[in-house]
């Protein structure tokens, strides 16, 4: 990697371990820290988080308002993205983190003691401070703490601790919410996310990785450093997110209302789609780091397209498994995107320059929910099949544009 006037010295942890199990999967003191942060919060978020569009009907909000739900998340993501990484770069990475636990923590409160649909908007709001605004200063944690060959795999550490979660508590949330209701279910999810997030803080401490040092270099000098591959990933990256962002908040809806299965089996198949994405992360990203990345990328923008037509054209429990598995392929080539992110960005400017691509993802595909709520009123699976088209072409431009 080019060296740069400035260049920040990775930790001293980042050397030990040179060999062994704890060299082959990345484990390095300040990864493992902010990847348990993950892991932690992760348990008490994804008790609920699944359930926020049918908690939203709960409390009387319909189709147009779930979707516009889904914008303002995107919108959030967007606009957080690069101020949690200019607080990361300027403030240093668990100083920062402490900020965007705070924030989520009001957020949380909000969706708790919401007694209407539009006040979970503002908690929103805060929510969105931990899953967006950390992004970039976990990003930037790999890449100081670990050499590129070694990312790949440091991202899929990070992402089987984030993905754990989503297999054991979505089961847990809706047992609870199928025993006391959906809203007495919700509610209690967020008090025990809150009491999580407390001891989250505890774990942070851990992080020892000193500020950049501070330049007057604002977003434009960030954009013109971006190099000139990972422009063309962010454009194909936009169209896959936008198939995403299209279908995925429709999701519970399509499976429990057209489809006709239970909250709880809801649940299962989303831990059922987890568990296939845990599965691939360390041989896909071990050969990534070995080979290249492309492949795996590629691999993952297909199951992209495929994972709502896949939805729409099941029509039995059992189809609906084979439908979330190839969701959970979505996530054969994530480590090595965004070890791709990490390795084309100027190491200068690394947490605003993550900051910086998904701000202009997020914005993108910030239209892409509210279209799907239109497209829902005209037929439910049309916002399912248009994303699948959707995803498609992002295949095509990623695969005929992007070179490692």
């Amino acid at each position: 990697m080019s060296s740069y006037p400035g260049k920040r010295k990775a930790p001293a942890t980042a050397k030990t371990n040179d060999t062994g199990l704890a060299h082959q999967l990345a484990i390095e003191r300040n990864v493992t820290a902010a990847s348990a942060a993950v892991f932690l919060l992760g348990l008490g978020e994804e008790l609920w988080k699944k359930f926020l569009p049918k908690y939203m009907e709960s409390l009387g909000a319909g189709p147009g308002a779930i979707g516009l739900f889904g914008t303002a998340e995107d919108c959030f993501d967007a606009l957080y993205q690069y101020p949690g990484g200019w607080l990361a770069d300027r403030l240093g990475r668990r100083r920062a983190f402490f900020i965007f636990i705070a924030l989520a923590a009001v957020g949380y409160v909000t969706y708790l003691v919401s007694p209407s649909w539009p006040p979970m908007f503002i908690g929103l709001g805060f929510a969105m401070a931990w899953q967006s605004m950390a992004s970039p200063a976990i990003f930037a944690v790999i890449g100081d703490s670990l050499p590129k060959e070694r990312r790949a795999m440091g991202f899929s550490l990070q992402s089987i601790l984030k993905r754990v979660p989503v297999i054991v508590s979505p089961v847990l949330g809706g047992i609870l919410i199928a025993r006391i209701g959906i809203q007495k279910g919700m509610r209690t999810g967020l008090a025990i996310t809150l009491a999580l997030a407390a001891a989250t803080i505890l774990i942070l401490m851990a992080i020892n990785i000193p500020p950049a040092p501070r330049d007057a270099v604002g977003i434009r000098g960030v954009w013109q450093s971006f190099h000139g591959a990972l422009k063309r990933l962010l454009v194909s990256d936009i169209i896959i997110r936008t198939c995403e962002g299209m279908a995925d908040v429709f999701i519970v809806l399509y499976v429990t209302d057209i489809t006709g299965i239970t909250v709880a089996q809801y649940g299962t198949l989303v831990a059922i789609q987890m568990a296939t994405s845990i599965l691939v992360y360390v041989p896909s990203a071990s050969l990534a780091d070995r080979i290249g990345r492309r492949p795996f990328v590629i691999t993952t923008f297909l199951c992209f397209a495929l994972f709502p037509i896949a939805v729409v054209l099941a029509q039995s429990f059992g189809a609906l498994v084979l439908a979330f598995m190839i969701g959970g392929l979505r996530e054969i080539g994530e480590p090595s995107r965004k070890a791709m992110i990490v390795d084309f960005a100027d190491q200068r400017y690394r947490a605003r320059s993550v900051g910086l691509y998904y701000l202009v993802r997020s914005l993108s595909v910030t239209p892409a929910a509210a279209i799907g709520g239109l497209l829902w009123k005209v037929v439910p699976s049309m916002p399912f099949v248009t994303a699948g088209l959707i995803g498609l072409g992002g295949t095509i431009v990623f695969a005929s544009t992007v070179r490692e």
